[in-house]
């Protein structure tokens, strides 16, 4: 299994370290906020670039994995996907492609080195993204992946400037909101939750993310 990618930002932590623990930890969490509906589609947003979005998305991806669960990462970040980078993949075909109507469904999942864990790149990047989120074709996707995947999680744009991230959230059965501990202020990551609770989508929580050894423990206390 690769621990790091070509983005230093990026990477699959060791799942044999402490650290790792704590993806594992949410994935537990995750099934149990949703012990009374099925969640089997879940967006991961936050609400700028740069807060750990994709680093969680990839780790929790490997956590749900690791623990059985067929699983399905999409790079659903249409404007500045990452998640290609992570196995060292072209992202000439992908989730954009499917979206387009040019390629099926077959031909853009990749396998990837993780056991149970399989990806879906995000293609090239259109001039209409929000668009070809909003289309009947990522709804056709969501039934064939439902299908054939325990878990299936979308690494989406940040929530405050873009609809894209807002249009997966009501789309999928529930959406995590990933924060940078100290980074955004109060109101705005409490606008970004009314904006996820007026498109009805479902919030399974937050994610407070790069929190110090001393400031987690002033938190949890």
């Amino acid at each position: 299994m690769p621990r790091q990618i070509a983005n230093s930002d990026i990477m699959i932590i060791d799942p044999d370290s402490p650290t790792f623990e704590a993806y594992r930890t949410l994935r537990t969490n995750i099934e149990f906020s949703a012990f009374d509906r099925v969640v089997k589609t879940i967006t991961i947003t936050s609400a700028n670039q740069g807060e750990g979005r994709t680093s969680t998305a990839l780790n929790l991806a490997v956590a749900y994995a690791q623990a059985g669960k067929k699983v399905m990462l999409v790079d659903a970040d249409l404007r500045k996907p990452s998640l290609h980078h992570a196995f060292n993949l072209d992202n000439t075909r992908g989730l954009t492609n499917f979206l387009a109507n040019q390629i099926a469904i077959n031909e853009i999942i990749r396998e990837t080195p993780v056991d149970n864990l399989s990806l879906i790149v995000s293609g090239h990047i259109p001039p209409n993204p929000s668009e070809l989120l909003a289309s009947e074709r990522l709804r056709t996707l969501l039934v064939e992946l439902k299908q054939n995947y325990d878990i299936i999680l979308f690494d989406t744009s940040p929530a405050l400037t873009l609809t894209d991230a807002k249009i997966m959230a009501a789309t999928c059965d529930g959406v995590l909101l990933v924060v940078e501990y100290g980074k955004i202020k109060r109101d705005v990551a409490k606008k970004i939750k009314d904006d996820l609770t007026h498109v009805k989508a479902n919030l399974l929580g937050v994610v407070l993310n790069k929190l110090n050894s001393k400031d987690a423990a002033a938190y949890l206390y």
